[in-house]
């Protein structure tokens, strides 16, 4: 992992970024999914390889965060 690779560093900043927003949202509106998800893209943009496998994650995090609401959780 090169963390000075200028692709993971602008990927974790996007979907890091995006996990911060997802968090607030969740505690703001006391919802459960948008909270958890938050901490999985926080967590994800920390803990991942590579900027595609971040990518990647983060999408399917996303995916299933929506899903989730969708379904009343």
């Amino acid at each position: 992992m090169n963390l000075f690779d200028t692709h993971f560093l602008f990927a974790s900043l996007i979907w890091g970024s995006l996990g911060v927003g997802y968090f607030i949202y969740g505690k703001k509106q006391q919802a459960l999914a948008p909270l958890v998800g938050g901490v999985l893209l926080i967590a994800v943009s920390y803990f991942a390889p590579t900027a595609l496998v971040m990518s990647l994650l983060s999408v399917g995090v996303i995916i299933g965060v929506y899903v989730l609401t969708r379904l009343g959780y």
